[in-house]
């Protein structure tokens, strides 16, 4: 019997019990498979792992083929229906072990975002800043006024206090860095 022969007759043959013709059909099968799921899949051993999964549902429903129809249709769609079982435990599992995001955020602010410096462990460093500056900065950090609130209050537009604001920061940071 030759490689390139029929799907369905090698199927019907191998539902008569022809050994050599149901080999040579699970040959096929792989052949055409196997670039279905390499697609689908990242890693060359989940398509192996996968292909035999699918070999024995196929010689398990092997009952279920109508002679009238096409093979490969037959043999594509529990093909199908294995890769999403596959697809839907591997996902299962990768949210089993996801880390919650609330976690993620509460870590982030805990250890990131958490500063030893304090306004009020600076306040000194904040003092000897122009008055204008060391105003600005009292304002929008130890009263919580944002700058557009503290342009108005001290008569600046909002983007000169905003300037000035990065300016103090500067000769800030200059000094805590000492």
């Amino acid at each position: 019997m030759e490689k390139t022969e029929n799907l369905e007759a090698l199927m019907k043959l191998s539902l008569d019990g022809d050994k050599r013709a149901y080999a040579l059909l699970l040959q096929e099968t792989t052949r055409f498979l196997r670039p279905f799921l390499a697609r689908r899949l990242n890693v060359e051993s989940e398509v192996d792992d996968l292909l035999q999964e699918i070999l024995i549902s196929v010689h398990k429903a092997r009952h279920t083929y109508d002679g009238e129809r096409p093979y490969k249709p037959w043999a594509f769609a529990i093909a199908k229906f294995r890769l999403q079982d596959h697809l839907r435990a591997h996902y299962a599992d990768q949210l089993h072990h996801a880390v919650e995001l609330s976690e993620v955020e509460n870590e982030l602010q805990e250890n990131v975002t958490k500063s030893d410096i304090s306004y009020e462990s600076i306040s000194g460093e904040v003092e000897k800043l122009p008055p204008k500056q060391a105003a600005i900065l009292q304002m929008m950090h130890q009263e919580g006024y944002t700058a557009k609130e503290v342009a108005e209050k001290i008569g600046m537009k909002e983007s000169a206090v905003k300037v000035a604001a990065h300016r103090a920061y500067k000769i800030l940071r200059k000094v805590l860095e000492r």
